[in-house]
């Protein structure tokens, strides 16, 4: 590291549905790196649009805000809050002589700023953000153009995790276990519905699992019953409105307040289930942690799984990340028996890696799946996805499998940060370039 103090641009919100998640991972990463004496932290909001991205650095009213849209609306809208700026004013001025001496660098308005003067501004970039374009490689490839070193794996790792087709497609290729797949674009069900819902009763046993192939790891995620919720679930992803119809929402059990992206393409599954050989089928969730040796070889340490338990059939964005809404049960009950249990994990851990290994993730990662447990110890791991920078919220449970190996949570981000500024160039590795192919097939 080239200086004490190194300046972290901890970026965060974005335009998926996991603004909310990111806004919340964001500060809870420049609160950790801002109490240090090893960092300053810079908070940044990634604001405007898909077309036309807009950084802006926050000051400490818009950071402390509970809701993303919230703050794209001030910055994009900035006249809507004069008023609530009138009533900071005077406490800003009575303040003015202990901000001088403990907060001398605070800034009271947002500062839009580009990605070249960023680069003078900071030395690293946290990326905080939750799907595209922050978890797809684009970001990714702009960071690089300017050489600003950043969290997590490369440009090709990204491009191909962020679509959940393709990466489980790979895997399966390389000898893993994943649920059968199938793709249905807009196309597709305009052209004949139909066909579409007969060449999933062909393939499929309901229920199935339906999910956006590209966007958070929950949001849009549902059990499908039957043809008739099929048809809702379609007719909601393809719709050209930003509303759901009634019909649709009551059809699909929806609550006014649940959502279902927008989309030119969904994912269908089978449902992964309990078969009558297991003694046990666990939904589990495993984060993982890089690192690089003296030859510069990178080595997996896997965590401890987790066992997800959802109210529901599928687990929601707020169990999965907000504090009081999920139940994570760490490490996973895989057996009674303590040391049947450590056995079980041991392998659950060597097949993770493996299929990290194969990926090609950096830095760090979590990786959904389920374990099958059988006699004799034997066990099958069936891979759900993989978010190759998922959330850290306080609550998420990748701090409570990290705290078993010893970190504390500024020690995890930390460890990030260190491996990303010693392996800055993600481009160069023989599994990258494989990767590249098979992102190209997909598409």
């Amino acid at each position: 590291m080239k200086k004490m103090h190194k300046k972290i641009g901890v970026l965060m919100g974005g335009f998926t549905p996991e603004r909310h998640v990111s806004l919340e991972s964001g500060r809870n990463i420049y609160s950790k790196l801002a109490a240090s004496n090893q960092y300053e932290a810079l908070p940044l909001f990634l604001s405007g649009s898909t077309e036309a991205y807009r950084i802006f650095i926050l000051p400490a009213a818009l950071l402390l805000k509970d809701n993303a849209d919230d703050v794209h609306d001030a910055l994009l809208h900035p006249t809507k809050f004069r008023a609530a700026e009138a009533l900071l004013t005077a406490i800003r001025q009575e303040a003015a002589s202990i901000t001088k001496n403990y907060a001398k660098d605070a800034i009271f308005s947002p500062e839009e700023v580009t990605f070249s003067a960023l680069k003078e501004r900071i030395d690293f970039v946290f990326i905080a953000l939750h799907g595209r374009p922050g978890e797809d490689g684009t970001l990714q490839k702009i960071l690089e153009k300017y050489d600003i070193p950043y969290n997590g794996s490369g440009i090709a790792t990204t491009a191909l995790t962020i679509d959940k087709y393709a990466t489980n497609q790979f895997l399966a290729k390389k000898g893993f276990q994943v649920a059968q797949q199938l793709l249905v674009t807009q196309k597709d069900w305009d052209d004949d519905q139909l066909i579409t819902i007969h060449t999933v009763a062909n393939l499929f046993t309901y229920p199935i699992i339906a999910k956006p192939v590209d966007d958070g790891c929950s949001a849009g995620v549902m059990r499908i019953a039957n043809s008739a919720m099929l048809t809702a679930y379609a007719s909601a992803a393809f719709r050209s409105k930003p509303l759901m119809s009634d019909e649709v929402m009551q059809t699909l059990g929806l609550q006014v307040a649940d959502y279902i992206p927008q989309q030119k393409k969904i994912l269908l599954e089978a449902l992964i289930e309990k078969d009558q050989a297991a003694l046990a089928c666990l939904e589990t969730t495993t984060g993982l942690l890089t690192h690089i040796d003296h030859n510069g070889k990178t080595l997996y340490e896997l965590f401890e799984p987790s066992e997800t338990v959802a109210v529901d059939a599928i687990l929601s964005l707020e169990e999965k990340f907000l504090a009081g809404e999920g139940h994570n049960i760490t490490p996973a009950r895989f057996d009674h028996n303590a040391k049947v249990a450590a056995i079980i994990s041991k392998r659950v851990k060597r097949e993770l890696a493996n299929i990290a290994r194969v990926l090609n993730i950096q830095g760090y990662a979590r990786i959904d799946a389920f374990v099958k447990i059988y006699p004799y110890q034997k066990i099958e791991v069936w891979i759900i996805e993989i978010n190759a920078l998922p959330a850290m919220t306080p609550a998420t449970c990748i701090f409570h499998q990290c705290a078993l190996n010893g970190y504390t949570p500024f020690d995890f981000i930390h460890a990030i940060i260190q491996y990303g500024w010693t392996k800055r160039n993600f481009a160069a590795s023989t599994e990258t370039l494989s990767l590249d192919r098979c992102i190209k097939k997909s598409q």
